[in-house]
């Protein structure tokens, strides 16, 4: 399971260096200074996350080297799925799409924040 989480979170490092390279690039002086700020800010989390995917990833499969069970699965699941909602919809308002959508950012956010602590439990606990 941890090559998923190292997969994954090189995936998403790799497209949030190509998501603020297109801002900082593709998008500069072509709209609003706020719309700039949703996509830099949705990189940034989507940069810091996917370093998580890979500790998430190591730490998994050192566990299981180790020969202790696995953790289990909610931090990878949790920061992957906070970066698509949290930076997902930070782009897609960025981009023209509806506004509504900074309504489900914090959703995104949430389970971010929730990854954090189940990974800081289950590593404090092991």
């Amino acid at each position: 399971m941890g090559n998923l989480w190292i997969s994954v979170g090189s995936a998403l490092g790799a497209l949030g260096v190509i998501t603020g390279a297109f801002a900082a690039h593709a998008l500069q002086g072509k709209v609003e200074d706020q719309a700039l700020e949703w996509m830099k800010t949705g990189a940034h989390y989507q940069m810091i996350h996917a370093l998580a995917l890979l500790a998430w990833g190591l730490w998994t499969q050192f566990r299981i080297q180790a020969g202790s069970s696995a953790p289990g699965v909610f931090p990878g699941w949790g920061f992957a799925l906070g970066v698509v909602i949290f930076s997902g919809s930070l782009y897609i308002m960025a981009l023209g799409g509806p506004r509504w959508l900074g309504a489900i950012t914090p959703i995104g956010g949430s389970l971010m924040i929730a990854a954090w602590i189940v990974f800081s439990v289950q590593a404090f606990r092991s």
